[in-house]
């Protein structure tokens, strides 16, 4: 018998195919589910007591919270990513740590095939596939949604046909939870207008008036809320998710390109990822120097884009990764946020590295570390080389109808001459 592991969540999609692999294709299934921080010890027990009700030859889950942050989630802290300027990653950041612990468990149990429910409208299907062609080269990918092209109508009764009798009632709104965020689907995100309903988020507002919280920091690193310290950032995740979740902060809804070429809308809550990144990004700005800040950002943004389209595995990230890891050296702090209903605000930093320091100055107000004559001799070198090209070409500005320096009568002119 042929053996295939199957990448399995519990829900409709991956039971179908738990069923048909073995009954259908003969093929001895193996299941393994990895767990990104979004089930908790009761969620955990029900998937696998489905994989042994669906005749699963073996089935095994994977805690791979801790990889996740340590390959994934701490370079899209040091990089401060948010997709559009608006999206941690939430799903497609896990979905490479659940691909990549998959193809490693495959080779283990020295698999013939492998499988994964991914239908063929989405991002997760090239994600699952490229790691698995790139780690498991040669083997089948079998993915049987996606090829027999099946209504969710036609998978149900499959698995009536075949006297499973769990219960598939179709969800109002489509959950994804992970530990850096979850994502939340249905009608209002399938439409370019709409927002969520309140009783969409599946963290519901329970705390009114405000509250403080401090975020540490230690080399680009998380390691304590509110002066508490913790063994993994990990803990702190999920410490902070609990804390400002409540005021309903990092709800959005995020519209992007998918790796397939359409635009997709998801809504997504992420009250810690939203915060974490917000507070190192300020605190990097008190710490780094303005070429270190324009580079990561430039990085950053191309790492996270490579990142959500499947290129983990692309070795020029591990490049990327070195350079971000390089510029934390001294983001090392604690922001202070204060927590509303729906909002935050950043209320500042306090850094050993701190280089707004008044030792050499305050802006707008004194400067202690030049002169006056210093400023005058500094301008007319910085602006030396253009001050040549008016020279040297005669050209002349014009701005909306008017240009500097002035005609030769001293007024104005008009037209759009250079």
């Amino acid at each position: 018998m042929k053996k295939v592991l199957l990448a399995f969540s519990g829900g409709l999609d991956t039971s179908y195919c738990a069923k048909y692999l073995s009954e259908d294709l003969g093929y001895e299934v193996h299941s393994i589910t990895v767990n990104t921080g979004g089930f908790d010890a009761a969620e955990v027990q029900s998937i696998e007591a489905r994989a042994k009700n669906l005749g699963m030859a073996t089935h095994k889950t994977v805690d791979a919270t801790k990889s996740y942050y340590e390959k994934v989630i701490r370079y899209l802290i040091f990089g401060n990513v948010l997709k559009n300027a608006t999206y941690p990653l939430s799903v497609s950041a896990e979905r490479m740590s659940q691909a990549l612990a998959v193809a490693n468990y495959a080779k283990e149990i020295k698999a013939d095939a492998v499988a994964h429910g991914s239908t063929g409208a989405g991002n997760d299907q090239v994600r699952f596939d490229m790691v698995f062609q790139i780690l498991l080269p040669g083997l089948e990918i079998i993915t049987p949604i996606r090829d027999k092209r099946l209504s969710r109508e036609e998978e149900i009764e499959y698995l009536k046909k075949k006297g499973v009798s769990f219960n598939f009632e179709k969800a109002k709104y489509s959950i994804n939870k992970g530990i850096w965020g979850t994502s939340v689907g249905g009608k209002e995100t399938l439409n370019s207008m709409g927002q969520l309903p309140e009783e969409a988020w599946p963290t519901q507002v329970t705390k009114q008036g405000s509250e403080e919280v401090k975020i540490g920091f230690e080399k680009g690193e998380l390691i304590s809320i509110n002066g508490k310290n913790f063994s993994h950032p990990t803990e702190a995740i999920h410490f902070l998710q609990s804390v400002a979740g409540p005021y309903g902060i990092g709800r959005d809804i995020h519209v992007g390109d998918t790796i397939i070429g359409i635009k997709g809308r998801v809504g997504f809550e992420a009250a810690a990822p939203l915060l974490i990144i917000k507070a190192h990004h300020a605190l990097e700005k008190h710490v780094l120097t303005k070429w270190q800040l324009s580079w990561k950002d430039q990085l950053a943004q191309f790492y996270g884009n490579w990142l959500h389209e499947g290129q983990y595995l692309d070795p020029v990230m591990r490049n990327m990764e070195a350079f971000l890891t390089s510029s934390q050296e001294n983001v090392t702090g604690e922001v202070s946020i204060s927590l509303y209903p729906y909002r935050y605000q950043v209320n500042g930093i306090e850094s050993p590295f701190d280089l707004m320091s008044s030792r050499f100055g305050k802006y707008g107000e004194m400067n202690l570390g030049w002169t006056g004559d210093d400023v005058k001799g500094f301008t007319k070198i910085f602006g030396n080389q253009v001050a040549i090209h008016y020279q040297v070409t005669g050209s002349q500005l014009q701005v909306t109808g008017n240009h500097l320096p002035a005609g030769k009568a001293g007024k104005p002119e008009t037209g759009n001459k250079l």
